[in-house]
């Protein structure tokens, strides 16, 4: 691989920004089409369909034949309140390849007894936020019907690229939520990023089957197509 391709490779994938890396099967040339500029390459369809599978492959168009290399950043969640919801997610979510990480300030229930082997921050989420960051393949989830925790992280999640943005409530508390959040300076087309309710309608009742729909709905998010903010 030429060096420069591969010094914009890995600067891509050190900023968790996804590639796709073409390669002509005939005549081994290449050249690396970033995430930002694929709507825009002759190939478009093809590289999207294969980022959004997450996965390499060969490819064919107008009779040449490419090799589509995808490397695309590991999705994670990100989720306010260690609850009995995400105690849930949790083992779903290392299944799905998902790397999760919890936020709670509440130390009684943020505890490595109630989640072994999860990222926990025992801290308020402004704090927390600043040091996981969030971009284009995190997944925020809000989860414990206290704006004093969930709010902060939904604002900075609808400042951020997040792919997908959720939160847990009744109609009623989502209009309450909505409420703060414009008075917040944040406007319907923003607010409207935010999946409320939360998950998809299987009719989930238990918090296994309320974690299910989630991560259902952010599998479902995550696999189509993706909605560029910038």
């Amino acid at each position: 691989m030429d060096l420069a391709l591969l010094s914009a490779l890995n600067a891509e994938r050190a900023a968790r920004r996804a590639t796709v890396l073409v390669t002509e099967t005939a005549s081994g040339v290449q050249r690396l089409v970033k995430e930002a500029d694929l709507a825009a390459d002759p190939l478009a369809a093809l590289l999207d369909k294969q980022l959004r599978s997450g996965k390499s492959g060969a490819v064919e168009a107008e009779g040449v034949s490419y090799f589509l290399t995808v490397q695309a950043p590991p999705p994670r969640v990100v989720v306010t309140g260690a609850v009995h919801i995400s105690q849930a997610m949790a083992p779903m979510a290392e299944m799905l390849d998902l790397d999760l990480a919890i936020i709670d300030p509440r130390t009684a229930f943020a505890t490595p007894e109630r989640f072994p082997g999860v990222t926990l921050l025992p801290e308020w989420p402004d704090e927390a936020i600043k040091t996981l960051g969030l971009d284009g393949y995190t997944a925020f989830v809000a989860l414990t019907h206290d704006p004093k925790i969930d709010d902060p992280g939904l604002e900075a999640a609808l400042r951020s690229e997040c792919f997908y943005i959720g939160a847990l409530g009744s109609r009623k508390t989502h209009g309450r939520r909505v409420e703060r959040l414009m008075a917040a300076g944040f406007d319907e087309v923003a607010i409207g990023r935010i999946h409320a309710p939360i998950g998809l309608d299987i009719g989930a009742v238990s918090p296994a089957e309320i974690a299910l729909a989630i991560l259902g709905e952010i599998v479902s998010t995550l696999r189509g197509p993706r909605r560029h903010l910038s």
